[in-house]
């Protein structure tokens, strides 16, 4: 009697999703369908968090969007989050969403978008977006208020309707006008309202482009440089603590930004979306004028097409975790974020990712370690998993293996998944041969009766999971023959996390 033969799939998925290679020959970690995962810090495709609204309802925003979040540290170090939805400012106090109203001694201001983005600078909060009157909130002089910077004391120059603003290097920095797209200006050390004398001033950055005429995309910081995003092109300046001093270091003229929101600072670097791409800052200036590979390699082609499907009027946003050390990219209209895993690229310099169905309108990554979310009707925290008290929809799908021997049909016999979840999750756990999409499939629930005791509790992360955890090495009988095979992993969440640890497949060999 022939003697099945096993087949094992360690960390399944650990590579991550690749959509750009043919599925012919590719290397089994990889995955062919990720959704709502994340690969966690053990190695597993598993389940990602969910979010929780951390607000009553507001009747001044009512269903719309927060679209705009940021963070006012204040000088006794006190912080309160920020927010911009339904064309209204708002302050996050506890449970409640604060309306703010405009406080100055002219005409309120006419708000049109809450697409702000925010910079903090000596206990104020500044917003900056374009065709608007930069505005300013300061708890000192009113925890409910704003007014325009223009409106403060010993205001003098004119502040420019930027839309990108940083603050960094004891100033704010803005550009991006609505009809001047090359000049970056600067306010004077310490001051948000003097525009004029001082150490404030500007750059016209005409003629210094490598490759011609560009328009500033937004602004950063890193490595204490100054760095300018064009749409094509990026100029990285020294010495901006002292602008006078200020000169052009570099410059790479092969890739730019096409997104304000798509900038997120790593301790060790940024992370920015390209025309071809997501890249990294330190790589792209290493490869310069040839950037050979990008993080977002294995997906690429799919996210370059989300590029085009979001369209002028359409919003990228993103944020970087230090905690889960991953960068989340989200195209909002199209509602699909990509997860970047960056604890260790992969050989060809790509992340290992997975897509979310999850799709924030704006991201803040708080210096309390939560990071928050822009949702309909309110503020949101990363947290737990379920989706505001909704279950959401885990998959995996394998990619097509072929046994080591791609001419012979293998007869399968035996799938044995071992998965770490709740007691009485349901799964449906799938099967497919020779790239044909009608997979077998059989529904079990993880069960208390696992043999947990066969693995290593600590080194899998038990703490991580409620009460009733199992280690379940579940058998299923399955079915049918080909020349190659796809598993896959299907479930509905019940507030836990859940992770696959391995896949053994049995097979006996069928005809050449």
């Amino acid at each position: 009697m022939q003697q099945m033969r096993p087949f094992s799939i360690t960390a399944p998925g650990f590579a991550g999703l690749n959509t750009q290679d043919a599925p012919v020959d590719m290397d089994g970690r990889f995955a062919l369908e990720s959704t709502n995962c994340i690969i966690d810090k053990f190695g597993r495709v598993g389940t990602r968090k969910g979010w929780i609204l951390s607000n009553v309802t507001n009747v001044d925003l009512g269903t719309a969007k927060i679209e705009s979040l940021g963070e006012l540290v204040q000088t006794n170090g006190a912080l309160t989050i920020l927010a911009a939805g339904g064309n209204k400012l708002f302050r996050l106090s506890g449970s409640t969403l604060v309306t703010l109203s405009y406080i100055g001694g002219g005409t309120t201001p006419t708000i049109t978008a809450s697409n702000w983005q925010m910079a903090v600078l000596n206990g104020v909060i500044l917003f900056f977006q374009l065709g608007h009157d930069p505005l300013v909130y300061d708890p000192i002089a009113s925890t409910t208020g704003y007014k325009r910077i223009s409106e403060l004391a010993l205001y003098s120059g004119t502040v420019p309707l930027g839309n990108c603003a940083m603050s960094a290097f004891g100033r704010i920095w803005t550009a991006s006008t609505g009809t001047d797209g090359n000049t970056l200006s600067w306010s004077d050390t310490l001051t948000v309202q003097k525009w004029t004398g001082g150490t404030s001033g500007s750059l016209n950055l005409h003629g210094v482009w490598p490759q011609g005429g560009d328009t500033i995309v937004t602004i950063g910081q890193h490595n204490n440089q100054l760095i300018i995003f064009g749409t094509k092109q990026i100029l990285i300046y020294n010495n901006p603590s002292d602008p006078s001093m200020m000169s052009l270091v570099d410059s790479i003229s092969s890739t730019g930004c096409v997104g304000r929101d798509t900038v997120s600072n790593t301790a060790e670097d940024l992370i920015f979306l390209s025309s071809s791409g997501v890249r990294s800052l330190a790589r792209t200036i290493q490869e310069k004028s040839a950037p050979l590979n990008n993080i977002s390699r294995n997906v690429n082609d799919d996210v370059l097409t989300y590029i085009v499907n979001e369209g002028t009027n359409g919003k990228i946003c993103s944020a970087y975790s230090p905690i889960d050390s991953f960068y989340l990219l989200t195209f909002v209209n199209s509602q699909v974020t990509y997860c970047f895993d960056m604890r260790a690229l992969l050989p060809d310099g790509a992340a290992r990712v997975t897509t979310w169905t999850l799709s924030p309108s704006a991201y803040h990554y708080s210096l309390s370690k939560l990071l928050y979310l822009g949702s309909p009707g309110g503020v949101s925290i990363h947290d737990g998993y379920y989706d505001n008290g909704v279950s959401y929809r885990m998959a995996y799908y394998s990619s097509w293996l072929d046994f080591g021997d791609p001419v012979r049909t293998s007869i399968l016999k035996k799938i044995i998944m071992t998965m770490f979840g709740p007691t009485g999750q349901g799964v449906v756990y799938k099967w497919g041969f020779d790239y044909v999409s009608n997979l077998g499939s059989q529904t079990e629930d993880l069960t208390a009766t696992a043999p947990v005791a066969e693995y290593g509790v600590a080194e899998y992360g038990i703490a991580e999971y409620a009460g009733g955890v199992v280690v379940q090495a579940l058998v299923m009988n399955a079915t049918g023959s080909g020349k190659v095979l796809q598993v896959g992993v299907e479930l509905q969440t019940q507030g836990y996390p859940i992770s696959i640890q391995r896949v053994d497949i049995y097979t006996k060999d069928g005809r050449y």
